[in-house]
């Protein structure tokens, strides 16, 4: 799941074509992301990725001995099964996009839907906010999508996406230890703001307002609360499946099945809405991991815990490539028909 969107109009005013329309995007980002030079934005977020990188390797190299212990717990069936979770909950993320892009007025079958999204998707590794956009709106323009209902599909897919994590954080804050989730109480605010914004009246207002300030045609379909609900409902799943990945490792480390599964469940939907605050880590990387070692300390030594994050961020980032691999490559070899803009 890529990062709540900061700077997204940008994204959805070039309309150009092709390489024009990313150009402009890029351009128009740097207008609206706080008066820094789109140069300096690439410079700080490689150097906070690489900031992240390094002080992983060295919490790793502290505290070898804890890892390699807790590295030789981990057997194979349990790393395999903790991979297959994760790109299952990959997979339901996507079908949260392809909801409400079909709720939008663009049905698209599951083959052109995967290559649009989960292509775009690797955007997110990019030094800066917008790439994951414009590589869905220039992916889905060539099946005849239009670009605003690109750009309000991925709007919206993020906002269904963190909604739906601080619904499961804000239920999962009782479950984890009290010290752990002083931090993280601003969740229970924003849970029923966040919540209030996807009522269909209020976003559907929200997004005519965003598109007239952009000059651009509305939306031709609003989205419809049904569209809302189904959204919302494979984002359960996503962050369940997400969970289980968490808690097939957590469980490796002797910590009880029913013990693991709710707290994992509700850590990584934690660690995941912090990882968007920081918006200059990529991908939330390093936040990310540094919440989730912090959200398993009840139930996991630093060295347990750090282990389970990375082997996280490794699983997670390998689906990313795969499926979009897989999804170009079943693309490639059967090309989707153009969809008619409904």
């Amino acid at each position: 799941m890529a990062n709540p969107p900061a700077d997204l109009e940008v994204a959805a005013g070039g309309v150009g074509g092709g390489a024009r329309s990313v150009r402009s995007a890029g351009a128009a980002g740097a207008g609206i992301g706080a008066r820094i030079d789109p140069r300096w934005q690439r410079l700080i977020r490689l150097g906070f990725l690489a900031l992240a990188v390094g002080l992983g390797g060295l919490a790793v190299l502290s505290r070898w001995e804890q890892v390699k212990a807790s590295l030789g717990e981990l057997g194979l069936g349990a790393l395999g099964f903790s991979f297959a979770v994760a790109i299952t909950g990959s997979a339901a993320s996507m079908l949260v996009w392809r909801a409400l892009l079909a709720d939008l007025g663009s049905d698209l079958p599951v083959r052109p839907a995967a290559k649009v999204f989960f292509v775009g998707q690797l955007g997110k590794y990019v030094p800066g906010a917008i790439w994951p956009m414009v590589a869905q709106m220039e992916l889905g323009r060539r099946l005849g999508l239009p670009r605003r209902r690109s750009a309000a599909a991925f709007v919206l897919t993020m906002l269904v996406v963190f909604a739906s994590a601080l619904f499961v954080a804000s239920a999962a804050l009782p479950l984890l230890g009290r010290d752990e989730t002083a931090g993280y109480r601003w969740l229970l605010v924003l849970t029923p703001l966040i919540a209030g914004l996807l009522h269909p009246r209020v976003i559907n207002r929200l997004l005519g307002l965003f598109f007239r300030l952009l000059r651009r045609e509305p939306l031709e379909r609003p989205l419809s609360g049904r569209g809302v609900i189904r959204a919302f409902g494979w984002a359960l799943v996503a962050w369940a499946c997400f969970g289980l990945h968490i808690a097939v490792l957590v469980t490796e480390l002797d910590v009880p099945v029913a013990r693991a599964l709710p707290l994992a469940i509700g850590a990584f939907a934690i660690a995941w809405c912090a990882g968007p605050v920081v918006m200059i880590a990529p991908a939330g990387a390093g936040v990310r991991e540094l919440a989730l070692v912090a959200l398993l300390a009840p139930v996991l030594d630093p060295a347990g815990a750090l282990v389970v994050a990375l082997a996280s961020r490794l699983f997670l980032t390998v689906a990313d490539v795969l499926l979009a691999g897989l999804a170009a490559l079943a693309a490639i070899r059967r090309p989707a028909a153009v969809v008619p803009a409904g």
